[in-house]
């Protein structure tokens, strides 16, 4: 949701001898991959390491990554071999990123690191196997998999990963002050009845269909909630379409660079995912004190804590009572945010993710020496 720099501390001291790292982002890269590459990129250039992120122009053009300081490439194989070919340390987000990688240094003694943020919900038949056959592929080829949640470091080691670590995302922190909440409710119609927020792209394993089927079940009260949607993607039609025939009370408002000024603004936030990485809207609305409804699936428990009302996942009328509880308990409310608050201080901060990593990348310089 955010791209703002990272904070690097004026602790951070430079790299003590010359270091070049590609960093690897597959097309269809979450928020989630690109916002921590773009956080990796800033803190490894203000320690004076050399950076080249190879990824979809489209990623460049949002998450500026040339302004990190990193040079930028697109991810065209006969690039990204080029850019490899000079490389210490590749780093891949992501297994599909991390196949590409390995395809590109196969022949070459430069050691793989690949993060695995987590590339989608289980899948069975054919595209399952195919699934779990790219995850072992990767998981093989690298010298190092980073889980960013433990339930990603099992799964790599279930596929064969030779080593396999956690190692939490973090995220940057939304700049307080940044918007006016009473003037984004107003532009919104929301003066006078609670804001609901959800924020991802529009694809089946967010869960949006049950988020609408729970909105039926509150549009009863009084005042209606109105809950928006910021994101995009190819459900978007039907969705649309089931918002307008049955008259439920949520605005799809696509894709928003001002997501984060609009979850300020939100009484809560709701995570309606069948599956989920460490999620970026869940980061932030802890951080600010937005109460959160989130399903129980992948690294979400491991992430939030006592921080957030957890459902299980697609149960409409768990996920709707849990809304409804809330809407209906200020001092609830309250005690979320405060323990959300308190969950989020748990965190590494970017720092802590940048020292961790370059950590890894010493001992593979060491191992290849």
């Amino acid at each position: 949701m955010s791209s703002s720099p990272v904070s690097t501390s004026a602790a951070a001291q430079p790299y003590g001898r010359p270091l070049r790292t590609v960093h690897v982002l597959g097309d269809g890269a979450g928020a989630g991959s690109c916002t921590h590459v773009r956080s990796l990129a800033t803190g490894l250039a203000a320690r004076g390491v050399r950076v080249t992120v190879c990824a979809p122009v489209h990623a460049e053009g949002e998450y500026d990554f040339t302004g990190a300081g990193a040079e930028f490439a697109p991810d065209a194989v006969s690039v990204l071999r080029a850019a490899c070919a000079g490389a210490d340390v590749v780093h891949a987000h992501g297994v599909k990123a991390g196949l590409r990688a390995a395809l590109a240094i196969r022949g070459r003694r430069v050691p793989l690191v690949v993060t695995w943020h987590g590339d989608g919900p289980t899948v069975h038949g054919a595209l399952g196997r195919l699934s779990r056959m790219l995850e072992r592929r990767v998981a093989r080829a690298a010298a190092v998999v980073l889980g960013a949640s433990s339930d990603l470091v099992d799964l790599a080691r279930q596929r064969g990963a030779r080593d396999a670590r956690l190692a939490p995302v973090a995220f940057p922190a939304a700049p307080e002050g940044m918007s006016d909440p009473g003037k984004v409710r107003a532009e919104l119609g929301v003066v006078e009845r609670p804001l609901l927020i959800a924020v991802g792209s529009l694809v089946a394993h967010r869960g949006y269909s049950v988020l609408l089927d729970a909105a039926r079940e509150w549009r009863a009260l009084e005042p209606a909630p109105l809950l928006v949607i910021a994101g995009e993607g190819p459900l978007r039609a039907e969705l649309a379409r089931r918002i307008e025939a049955e008259g439920l009370p949520v605005r799809l408002l696509g894709r928003r660079r001002d997501a984060a000024q609009l979850l300020a603004a939100a009484d809560l936030a709701v995570l309606p995912s069948r599956w989920e990485a460490p999620a970026l809207l869940a980061q932030e609305a802890l951080r600010v004190g937005v109460p959160l409804v989130a399903t129980a699936v992948g690294g979400v428990p491991e992430l939030v804590g006592e921080g957030a009302v957890l459902v299980p996942p697609g149960e409409a009328g768990a996920l709707a009572s849990a809304v409804t509880g809330l809407l209906a308990d200020p001092a609830r409310r309250a005690d979320l945010a405060a323990a959300g608050r308190v969950q989020a201080a748990t965190w590494p901060s970017e720092d802590d993710t940048v020292a961790q990593v370059l950590s890894v990348y010493d001992e593979l310089m060491e191992r290849h020496r």
